[in-house]
């Protein structure tokens, strides 16, 4: 299941690093795409959405609906 994320806080590549490790937490398989200019992120994963806007929020950045 393809989701995207819209996070608010990611400033550098060592940001993009942090959430990208939070996802692989909770989901190993999970494909994840940054595009730090429009703060997206998409990815592709079978966990529940909430799950994984919560692995990104507990890594400090905001997660909008």
């Amino acid at each position: 299941m393809n989701q995207t994320f819209n996070v608010q806080g990611m400033t550098c590549g060592h940001c993009e690093k942090a959430v990208t490790r939070a996802i692989k937490q909770l989901d190993p398989q999970a494909e994840v795409k940054i595009d730090r200019s429009s703060d997206k992120v998409e990815v592709q994963s079978q966990q529940p959405r909430e799950a994984l806007a919560r692995a990104i929020a507990e890594e400090g950045y905001a997660v909008a609906a």
